[in-house]
């Protein structure tokens, strides 16, 4: 960039101006910031410093914070600077304590929590230099997201919005652990009714009880009939109960659905389209079906990764049941995770009868699973999806040695690794 900054001196702020709008924000100011007085007068303009996203994000969708180089310039040089400019952020929770203890950002009116770490949240919130009780009045877009189980939705999360009495939009991804189930009752009492100017819910919620009395557990039907107040809204809902782990979770979420990824899908699952998903996650303590894997190749159109989580043998399975079952195509699909699972999904995914799966594709598998439902990688049904396969993660006891017949049986394998689990 220093080369590349040498060169920019030399041309007028009109081209300037085209040149940086099509670059990162964040970037941009971590590397040019700091130059010169021209080049500063630029980038202090609101278009660069409007909205910041102090992230990364790796191409499986994860979160990430800013490398530290990167933070430490931001915190320390940029962000004392243009704090007052900055009326949306985005932040993570490893990076949002130091970012937020900065300044008080009096002009933001757009605020996003990714990744959210709930220790780092409550800590935040318990720091002696912040007023919990200040209001936010100039919030008027909110996300929070987040992947953890979190235990402090009365205590934190809900006195939070309570503060952001102006939002207009709230999107909230939350997995709660409460000794009840958190339904739309709870939304409208908690939230809606404190936030009179909202007009925008998004929501994707589990509520979670564990050391459930399955006798005190609402079915859902009467989960949906809380959503009734909910008009702008359709609302899909869902109950499960998982007795061997004992714990029983209600899923609700706003439809159309919106988020990229869609977790513990169980054979409750309710169906419909979700064209914005790219990563889903199965779990249930019941045996999944062929016809289950049809409705999920139905409602993920563009599905990218898959992980599945079932110890339980399929019911419904024979020789020649196989030639009558309708073949599934995952046509998208470039990475799939069979780790926890019984021998029957190897196959329901490997069986040329009953899957296609795309090329290039990556396999995660324990080994000696995998070896046995090969038949020690000689297994005809079995040979075209693996020969589809180019990456695989086996994982396993201890390190094996690999066959020529393994090699054989994945001719387009270009890399491989082994993980050991005890």
């Amino acid at each position: 960039m220093a080369n590349f900054s040498v060169q920019l001196i030399d041309l007028p702020d009109e081209l300037l101006f085209i040149i940086f709008k099509k670059l990162n924000n964040v970037e941009l100011l971590y590397s040019l910031m700091g130059i010169n007085k021209r080049l500063d007068r630029i980038l202090y303009d609101s278009i660069f410093t409007r909205r910041l996203t102090l992230i990364r994000s790796s191409s499986n969708r994860h979160i990430y914070p800013l490398r530290d180089e990167m933070l430490d310039r931001f915190c320390l040089e940029i962000l004392p600077k243009i704090h007052h400019k900055i009326e949306w952020l985005t932040v993570e929770s490893l990076s949002m304590e130091r970012i937020f203890l900065v300044d008080d950002y009096s002009n933001l009116h757009q605020l996003g929590l990714l990744s959210i770490q709930w220790e780092g949240l409550e800590r935040l919130f318990d720091a002696p230099n912040i007023d919990m009780k200040k209001k936010l009045d100039n919030l008027r877009c909110f996300s929070l997201i987040s992947k953890n189980e979190t235990f402090c939705y009365s205590q934190s999360i809900v006195p939070l919005l309570h503060r952001m009495s102006n939002l207009k939009r709230l999107d909230l991804y939350l997995i709660i652990d409460e000794s009840k189930f958190i339904d739309g009752n709870c939304l409208n009492n908690d939230i809606i009714n404190h936030l009179p100017r909202l007009n925008h819910f998004i929501f994707n919620i589990q509520s979670r009880i564990y050391e459930y009395n399955q006798t005190d557990i609402r079915s859902n039907e009467d989960i949906q009939i809380t959503f009734k107040t909910f008009p702008n809204h359709k609302v899909i809902s869902c109950v499960d109960f998982f007795p061997e782990q004992n714990f029983a979770r209600c899923h609700y979420y706003s439809y159309p659905y919106t988020m990229e990824n869609y977790d513990k899908i169980s054979n409750n699952f309710p169906g419909g389209l979700f064209k914005c998903v790219r990563e889903i996650s199965l779990f249930d303590e019941r045996p999944f079906q062929h016809e289950f894997f049809i409705k999920i190749s139905e409602a993920f159109p563009f599905l990218q990764k898959l992980t599945l989580e079932n110890f339980q043998s399929q019911n419904k399975k024979s020789d020649e049941d196989d030639q009558h079952l309708s073949i599934i195509e995952y046509s998208y699909l470039t990475e799939l995770r069979l780790l926890d699972v019984h021998d029957d999904y190897i196959e329901q995914f490997l069986f040329h009868s009953k899957s296609v799966l795309p090329n290039n594709i990556s396999l995660s598998v324990q080994y000696d699973f995998l070896k046995r439902v090969t038949n020690h990688f000689t297994r005809e049904q079995t040979r075209i999806n693996s020969a589809k396969i180019k990456h695989v993660f086996l994982a396993g006891p201890g390190q094996h040695h690999l066959s020529k017949d393994f090699y054989q049986y994945f001719p387009n394998l270009q890399s491989y690794c082994f993980s050991l689990i005890t």
